[in-house]
């Protein structure tokens, strides 16, 4: 299903001209007191293909952000299971100007090798013309109907934790079926808790709403910490999808979280069962490989943050991300 494309690119990042993006505030709806993104394009995968969307190998290619932490953690899914022949993959800019995501030449991101899209908005609206909502990554594309299936990360990445098993290394149960209440349990504390934390502190408008935040993240913090004093992992005795959701945020603590949310009771490095548990996961492959600390880094602070940061990238913080964890003690 390979699909031959003439490489095409956006122009450079204007702000002046195009300003910031900004999701539309049809994007947004109200969830446990915060404001959700809403994803509409929400089509699932299946192995029987009676979703419409069969899991065949070479069919698919996922769009995405090494910014982004919804966008990592399909990416990590991918490559421990040992997809990356199976599902494509390429990465817009990091950085967004007011027409959102775009395929540029840099550093770990290029053109869009199967459309020859120059921006990601163009992929929404060959799926639906009239699309006015959120451009986001990530975006799985499908080569055959020629449109997004999905851009709901949440069930996107259980569909690819779970589907393509004739392909998969069948060693690696990211979601197995026993223990899919827990993780489900889990998740919805890191994003409750835990993910919405620094863009939440960092617009809070009162010092009550900011250390409401602070009093919110520090709490799942600890009780995370507690959890993985004797446990290597968050569910189970191997690697699942609620390890995947927590590296993505915890490996974006201190580069942004501190110093942009303000959330600095204390830090990643400040919790040794945390750091350590973060260090371990890091230092396999498929996290190192999906870590990009520049790309988010200059995703945050040059766009989502720009205007409150007059988009100035901090240098820190310098960290040993290699150093021993000790964590094999654990099982």
């Amino acid at each position: 299903m390979a699909t031959t494309t003439t490489s095409t690119v956006a122009s450079p990042v204007d702000f002046e001209t195009f300003g910031d993006y900004a999701p539309p505030p049809n994007a947004y709806r109200a969830e446990d007191n915060i404001a959700t993104l809403v994803y509409p394009i929400d089509g699932r995968l299946s192995d029987d293909g009676s979703t419409g969307f069969a899991a065949e190998p070479g069919r698919y290619h996922l769009y995405f952000s090494l910014y982004c932490p919804w966008a990592q953690r399909p990416l990590i899914a991918l490559a421990l299971r040992g997809l990356g022949d199976i599902v494509s993959c390429s990465a817009v800019d990091p950085v967004r100007d007011g027409r959102g995501w775009a395929f540029r030449e840099g550093p770990g991101h290029g053109p869009d090798p199967v459309n020859g899209f120059t921006l990601l908005r163009d992929a929404y609206l060959a799926t639906d013309p009239t699309f006015d909502g959120h451009v986001s990554v990530p975006a799985l594309w499908d080569r055959v109907t020629r449109r997004l299936v999905s851009n709901h990360y949440a069930t996107m990445t259980i569909d690819l934790e779970t589907c393509f098993a004739p392909w998969a290394d069948p060693s690696v149960e990211l979601y197995p079926e026993h223990d899919r209440a827990e993780i489900d349990t889990v998740n919805r504390e890191i994003v409750r808790d835990l993910a919405s934390g620094t863009y939440a502190a960092l617009h809070a408008k009162t010092q009550a709403d900011y250390d409401a935040v602070s009093t919110r993240v520090f709490g799942a913090l600890d009780r995370f910490e507690a959890r993985l004093a004797s446990r290597r992992f968050l569910v189970g005795d191997h690697i699942t999808d609620a390890d995947l959701l927590l590296y993505v945020n915890l490996v974006r603590f201190d580069v942004i979280a501190v110093p942009l949310g303000r959330l600095n009771l204390r830090r990643l490095v400040d919790s040794p069962n945390l750091w350590a548990y973060a260090r371990d996961l890091y230092q396999r492959p498929a996290f190192r490989d999906t870590t990009n600390f520049d790309h988010i880094k200059t995703g945050t602070f040059r766009t989502g943050a720009g205007i409150k940061t007059s988009r100035i990238v901090p240098a820190g913080p310098t960290v040993d991300w290699d150093a021993p964890h000790d964590r094999d003690r654990l099982g």
